[in-house]
């Protein structure tokens, strides 16, 4: 169930940013089935790729008192829509850079936001 709740929140957050930011669309038939795929990928981006760069520029994260994290979080977004486009063949698009640096920026506050709103059901 623990999950399910997470997933959701990510897909809400990925649907208010492609609201938000010009640069994030969803261009697809079905447009939730794109937004879920992109979820479901981004979830798995960030169990997997997103400790490695993390490890990887620890100095430039002490260098910059944590702000290079933003940049890791903009290249796993991009990552994932990358993936999400050409693995799984969903419309979900990201443009540049800037527009993964401020569509990662809505996703956090929308996820953190929705976390404390929703009950936080961890398992055992």
């Amino acid at each position: 169930m623990y999950l399910i709740v997470r997933w959701l929140i990510t897909a809400i957050a990925l649907v208010i940013a492609a609201w938000l930011i010009p640069g994030i669309r969803v261009q697809d038939q079905n447009a939730w089935v794109a937004v879920a795929v992109m979820a479901a990928v981004l979830g798995l981006v960030n169990a997997f790729v997103r400790p490695l760069l993390t490890f990887l520029s620890c100095p430039l994260i002490l260098l910059t008192l944590g702000l290079f994290l933003l940049v890791i979080n903009a290249a796993t977004l991009g990552l994932a829509s990358w993936l999400a486009v050409n693995l799984f063949g969903v419309g979900f698009y990201i443009d540049g850079f800037w527009s993964a640096l401020f569509g990662s920026i809505v996703v956090s506050i929308v996820s953190f936001v929705l976390s404390l709103v929703l009950p936080d059901e961890r398992p055992a």
